[in-house]
């Protein structure tokens, strides 16, 4: 923000000016240059990886390394002050717990049917790659929010891709039990880890990441497993006033220094409420390190002055955001009358950056509206729910196979019809004799 420029605050809008989503999830353009890029590696492999890495500034012209082993990134770790690997093992250690809860919450299990049993077996996926931001601000938190919670689903060989990565994300990789990290970023990370360039192919690609990321993933998708398409950072805050106008402006800034196309939205059925946080955002901005980021964001975002509760809940429903806070005198009232968000902070102790920053639930969320039909991150994202059954009793079962060749035939499918029939009693399949 340049000396003299007006200091943005949030534009105040009614209810029905807002738009249901912030973004579109694929950029066609950054879909257009990706897929130029995966089917170039596609073809050629690692030579046409390294020459995407040297062009876009992820290896020195001429590097041909770009694969981290586990050694090496143990080694980023053991250099590392003593405090910054506490502060990495602790954050490790609370993603670990509140995934392995979440596993926990899913079990193979099976079930008496009509003759026999059936069930479901609860399995990881056997590689996983993990992206991390390394462009504005590489982001060691989202390492381990993504390799931490492959490890705890079970996943055997875990893959992290960073560009650049400092020190610092190199040894949250060996925390989060990375077998070894490409130095590569964008597009080009994408396509190796699904087609298996410098590393296996994976079955599942997570992460967040830039445009380019996001088109790399939902080219791949089918090819391999992704998380979801994410796009720029949203964060709603419901308010009223029992809020504190200096916590929420603050919250606001920590989501808009993310990308300046991030968006901050207040909620209030107070119009002083807003005057009051955008009075407080002007001033954090003037002394705020990342202003130059933030203050275009603060310029995308808006506030809703709404006529009561009741509204401001049917907003936020409808933006379906990326990060939900609730500062309200009731907040978990209001919090369980919220339908659609990505993740979900109650009461102002409750800092979405705790939530950034390990506090348990993982910060890999959907955005633009999108979870309105799905969630973030989770050891389920790298699970398989794969299901069996079997007949021990061909007598007991008679029920359902004579239901099976009824619905066979009221669908036209008469070879379905006949292969039941074959299990009726009494009409059974001639067994071929031994020679």
């Amino acid at each position: 923000m340049s000396d003299g420029e007006e200091v943005p605050v949030l534009r105040i809008i009614k209810p029905d000016e807002y738009e249901a989503s912030c973004f579109e999830p694929v950029d066609a353009k950054a879909r257009e240059q990706a897929l130029a890029i995966i089917n170039s590696i596609e073809k050629e492999g690692e030579e046409a990886l390294l020459k995407h890495a040297w062009k876009l500034g992820d290896l020195p012209e001429g590097t041909k390394k770009f694969i981290m082993s586990r050694d090496e990134l143990e080694k980023a770790f053991k250099g590392l002050p003593e405090e910054q690997r506490g502060v990495l093992e602790r954050t490790a250690k609370r993603i670990r717990s509140f995934a392995a809860a979440q596993l926990a919450s899913i079990q193979t299990t099976e079930v008496d049917i009509e003759g026999g049993r059936a069930g479901q077996v609860v399995s990881a996926v056997q590689r996983a790659g993990c992206y991390a931001p390394g462009g504005r601000y590489p982001l060691p938190s989202s390492v381990l929010m993504t390799a931490c919670t492959a490890r705890t689903a079970g996943v055997q060989e875990v893959f992290v891709a960073s560009p650049r990565p400092s020190p610092v994300t190199m040894a949250a990789a060996f925390v989060a039990g990375a077998d070894c990290l490409l130095t590569i970023g964008g597009a080009q990370a994408i396509a190796a880890m699904a087609h298996g360039i410098g590393v296996p192919a994976c079955d599942v690609i997570v992460g967040p990441g830039n445009k380019w990321v996001t088109a790399a993933k939902s080219i791949v998708h089918g090819l391999c497993g992704i998380d979801m398409l994410a796009g720029p950072s949203e964060v709603l805050v419901i308010a009223d006033n029992t809020a504190d106008p200096e916590i929420v402006a603050a919250d606001l800034l920590a989501q808009a220094e993310h990308d300046v196309e991030a968006r901050p939205i207040l909620v209030s059925p107070d119009a002083l409420v807003i005057e009051a946080v955008n009075a407080a955002l002007k001033s954090q901005l003037t002394v705020l390190p990342t202003r130059e980021v933030a203050a275009p964001a603060v310029r995308n975002g808006f506030a809703v002055l709404v006529p009561d509760m009741k509204a401001a809940i049917s907003v936020a429903d409808r933006l379906a955001p990326e990060h939900l806070e609730i500062q309200t005198a009731d907040s978990q009232a209001v919090a369980d009358s919220c339908n659609s968000y990505g993740g979900l902070f109650i009461g102002k102790s409750a800092a979405e950056v705790l939530g950034d920053y390990g506090a348990g639930p993982n910060h890999v969320l959907p955005t633009s509206a999108t979870s309105k039909y799905t969630g973030g991150l989770s050891v389920h994202t790298f699970l398989r729910l794969r299901t069996w059954m079997r007949i021990d009793d061909q007598e007991a079962a008679q029920a359902q196979v004579s239901d099976a060749v009824a619905l066979a035939r009221l669908e036209g499918l008469e070879g379905h019809a006949r292969a039941a029939e074959r299990r009726l009693s009494g009409n059974g399949a001639k067994r071929v004799k031994a020679a």
